[in-house]
């Protein structure tokens, strides 16, 4: 996996206990955070995936914010999910743009509570919630 920009040591434990392979990668549209095989809630078309979150230069202080999956994600009935339209380009694939924000909380908001949100977000829209 690659490792081309360092993460706080404390994302790197958190990343780690999720038993997922990851990986941060620099592009010219940024940083990126790669998560692989993923699982993903009943309710999708897919059991599991990746998901990229885009890494500020400047985090923890900036905040995180969307996520990125791909392969792209649509409901069991083959509805996309709301917000998903926008694609962008990462590591040589397009990826869908989940667009959700919330407010971000130095110090309290870290990759770990980002990706706690990223599977709300997921539940939230299978109506597992």
């Amino acid at each position: 996996m690659r490792r081309q920009f360092s993460l706080p040591e404390d994302d790197i434990e958190q990343l780690d206990s999720l038993g997922v392979d990851w990986e941060t990668i620099r592009e010219a549209n940024g940083q990126w955070l790669l998560l692989h095989g993923l699982a993903f809630p009943p309710g999708f078309n897919l059991p599991n995936g990746s998901v990229a979150v885009q890494i500020p230069s400047n985090y923890p202080v900036a905040p995180l914010d969307m996520a990125y999956f791909f392969p792209h994600l649509a409901l069991a009935d083959g509805r996309p999910p709301r917000q998903t339209q926008a694609r962008m380009s990462v590591d040589g694939k397009e990826w869908q743009r989940w667009s959700r924000h919330y407010s971000w909380i130095p110090g309290q908001h870290n990759v770990g509570t980002h990706i706690v949100l990223v599977r709300h977000w997921l539940e939230h829209e299978t109506g597992k919630n």
